[in-house]
């Protein structure tokens, strides 16, 4: 028997947990949510971060539905020009890889 998985509605009641180490903007997490729609309608959303800003939680609040968590570990008030946490982590996602060059 051939299952095609992405055909079917795969999220349709069931509880999906997505993580983003930083959520500054909070596209990252909007992005993901619209690409998944098309595979059903979860039961329960839930958001995991470590740092966020509160540009991102607002935008949360506005484009995901009641049913999703926001499971924070801390908030830091703002973005600088670049869209980055302050005063946040650093560069911690870049340097999680080495130096830059």
């Amino acid at each position: 028997m051939e299952v095609n998985y992405f055909a079917s509605p795969h999220l349709e009641g069931k509880t999906l947990i997505l993580a983003d180490p930083m959520l500054a903007t909070g596209k990252t997490f909007e992005n993901v949510f619209q690409a998944l729609k098309k595979h059903g309608t979860p039961k329960q959303i839930h958001l995991v971060s470590v740092i966020g800003a509160v540009p991102g939680i607002e935008l949360i609040k506005s484009v995901f539905p009641e049913n999703t968590h926001l499971w924070i570990a801390t908030i830091d008030e703002n973005l600088n020009e670049k869209g980055y946490i302050v005063p946040g982590l650093g560069d911690a996602g870049d340097l999680c890889y080495g130096l830059r060059l």
